[in-house]
């Protein structure tokens, strides 16, 4: 049931009406006299009305609150210019133009014409050269660097968009924002124009009314100069006075919009927060006031009496100050004590950071950019070449400094636990013999934290000789960036969890729904295609390819459910991705299996609901293993990746059985390499 709305609510529906029939009136007036009850009524309600306007620009936060400032300034002008004809025709036809001006030219100014029209004078003055041309002034000022500003912050808008800080929502309303912003400090250049013409109106009516008054006075009704003077002058000046009061308010408030800067609060609450903040100001005021108290011919009453009220004003703001400060530290504690209270500090210390960077003190430099450190760009580089080449998001490092590890030492930690770490010489580079360099040089012996190659660090005055003598030179933060991508490559299957996997697949979504719908959730699990992945990255395979792995998986997954099997049929699917990874020149150098060890291991494969597994004796898996590790120099000592070929069904129990003594090692099978690549087989493994 609907509430019944107020008569205000009701009459406010048909505002559009109000102010179209409001204007109309307001030109009318000017054509129509008006007789001066209705005169007095609408001088009263212009004072009023410009009340309101000045209130509410001083309790407006920012302003656009108040962004129709500009049409109500041209409309208040247009009502005031209509006032000053109105009362003009009743002035020069009457004599009289109702109770409000001459009250005004009577009360106000004491019955005197020449005090009264000074008066007037003065806030022609006021308004015309203080307050309207500094409002001008800093409207135009305003105007011109809004729109200035313009590109720059749309193109904040849409970084902040891009790096996903705002949704499109948002960034639509920021842009509606900057652009009303522009409008309406545009709309406030022109619009502070009618204020400055209202002021230079008013001083040609004023002069039009008292001579056209002197005149029709001494003519049409044989007033003496005197008296003419007197009468006519007197209701000019309390017109001029009726005008000019609600226009120096609609100019003050047009200066408080225009030069109203970016805020939380209302213009009071400001000036209250940044005037009555520091009592020491009001301290130096209050004896300041005083030693002007004692100047011989001051009066000594007032400064002392300020001097006064300035110190204690200070002394309760110090009191306010101190007050304040001893509630913050007992709600601070308080705070405190209540959040180590609280169950969630403690599940807070459960978080893991899935990869954490920790170094020595005297590695911080690689990080402080105001130092010319550049680690952390290099990190967002190397999350870049993993989404291209492994295609998996690695959640973000958190680098920070640990003062237990030696100086030069940094640490790479993989969810809380240590996975490597290595130690830097920030004033050397790393030196290392690709294998063609036959000139020693001297150094200091390491080895390469990535690979494990043996290395130097050398002074930088030696590295044009050593990359002249064949050395591969690099520096201390390339051989950190290279350690960090190579432990980020060997623990992608760790590193990609199943929200990441969620995230993927939500990525393929949105231009691929029926992949996924057809998959998930009828055929496999996110854990499932978690556990496929995961195998895939284990051995360095890309799955930036998700389509084909979801359709691979779409097709095979309503025959087994065995990841590993699934993950041989994925394989199958990438075989031009994975030959093009390990084929050189059209051409696969590798190892084969002989046949009949091929025979042995399928035989002797066990499968069970956890998985499969191999079963051969303790004597042939030393023969296998003492055949592999002679038939690899073969590959390795040539400069070719260890590299084995197998049959499909043999692969993965191939792999298995090999991962332990030969963890680098890639098995391939046949169905992963393309028909057109030649197999150059380098040696055989096989068991005597």
């Amino acid at each position: 049931m609907a509430l019944p709305q107020s008569p205000l609510a009701r009459l406010l529906k048909y505002s559009d009406v109000m102010v179209a029939v409001a204007v109309i009136t307001i030109v009318v007036m000017m054509i129509i006299p008006l007789p001066p009850f209705l005169l007095d009524l609408f001088l009263a309600f212009n004072i009023t009305f410009s009340l309101v306007i000045v209130m509410v620009a001083i309790y407006n936060v920012e302003p656009l609150d108040f962004s129709v400032f500009p049409s109500l300034l041209l409309m208040t002008t247009l009502f005031r210019l209509s006032l000053n004809v109105s009362s003009t025709r009743l002035i020069l036809l009457d004599g009289y133009a109702g109770e409000v001006i001459t009250a005004f030219g009577n009360f106000v100014v004491g019955g005197s014409p020449v005090v009264g029209f000074i008066v007037f004078v003065i806030l022609i003055i006021i308004q015309f050269i203080v307050i309207t041309k500094g409002a001008e002034r800093v409207a135009e000022v305003a105007a011109r660097f809004t729109l200035d500003a313009m590109p720059g912050k749309q193109m904040s808008i849409d970084a902040d968009l891009n790096a996903g800080l705002i949704s499109d929502a948002e960034a639509r309303q920021r842009r509606k924002n900057i652009q009303r912003e522009a409008d309406f400090y545009g709309a406030m250049d022109g619009a502070s124009k009618f204020v400055k013409g209202d002021a230079i109106a008013a001083i040609i009516i004023i002069v039009i009314n008292i001579v056209g008054g002197f005149i029709i006075g001494m003519v049409q009704r044989d007033m003496s100069i005197l008296q003419a003077l007197q009468v006519y002058t007197l209701l000019t000046v309390g017109e001029g006075l009726v005008n000019q009061i609600p226009a120096l308010l609609i100019s003050t408030a047009t200066g408080i919009v225009v030069t109203r800067a970016a805020s939380e609060s209302n213009l009071g609450q400001d000036i209250s927060s940044q005037i009555f903040t520091n009592p020491r100001v009001f301290y130096i005021a209050g004896a300041m006031l005083a030693l002007l108290g004692l100047v011989p011919g001051l009066p000594a009453v007032p400064f002392w009496l300020l001097s006064l009220v300035s110190l204690a004003v200070a002394y309760a703001l110090q009191n306010t100050a101190k007050t304040a400060k001893e509630s913050a530290m007992v709600e601070q504690e308080a705070k405190e004590i209540e959040e180590v209270r609280k169950p969630e500090n403690v599940i807070a210390l459960l978080q893991v950071d899935p990869m954490e960077l920790e170094i020595g003190y005297s590695l911080i430099p690689l990080v402080d950019v105001s130092q010319g450190g550049d680690l952390l760009d290099r990190i967002v580089m190397i999350r870049r070449q993993c989404a291209l080449e492994m295609g998996i998001v690695v959640p973000t490092i958190r680098i920070r400094d640990n003062i237990q590890l030696k100086p030069n030492i940094y640490v790479i930690k993989l969810r809380g636990i240590e996975i490597t770490r290595g130690e830097l010489l920030l004033d050397h580079y790393l030196a290392m013999n690709p294998g063609t360099a036959f000139e020693s040089i001297p150094g200091i012996e390491t080895v390469e934290p990535a690979f494990g190659l043996p290395a130097l660090w050398i002074q930088e005055r030696q590295r044009e000789q050593a990359e002249l003598a064949g050395y591969t030179v690099v520096d201390p933060v390339s051989v950190l960036a290279t350690h960090l991508t190579e432990v980020i490559k060997s623990h992608a299957h760790e590193i990609i969890g199943r929200q990441e996997v969620q995230t993927l697949i939500e990525s393929v979504k949105q231009n691929y729904p029926a992949v996924v719908d057809e998959l998930i959730p009828g055929i496999l699990s996110i854990g499932d295609i978690h556990r496929v992945l995961a195998n895939l990255l284990r051995e360095r395979v890309s799955v930036r390819d998700m389509v084909t792995i979801l359709e691979t998986l779409a097709d095979y997954g309503t025959i087994t459910k065995d990841p590993e099997i699934l993950t041989e049929y994925v394989r199958h699917a990438l075989a031009r991705h994975i030959s093009k990874q390990y084929v050189q020149g059209n051409t696969l150098t590798c190892l084969t299996l002989d046949p009949h060890l091929e025979n042995m291991i399928s035989t002797s494969v066990q499968r069970t609901e956890h998985g499969s597994y191999v079963t051969l004796d303790p004597s042939t898996m030393q023969l296998l293993v003492n055949s592999l590790t002679a038939e690899l120099p073969k590959l390795t000592n040539l400069g070719f990746q260890p590299i084995v070929l197998t049959s499909p069904g043999v692969r993965l129990y191939f792999r298995k059985v090999t991962e332990r003594v030969a963890p680098n090692l890639v098995v391939l099978s046949y169905g992963e390499i393309e028909p057109r690549v030649e197999v150059q087989a380098l040696g055989m493994v096989k068991v005597k």
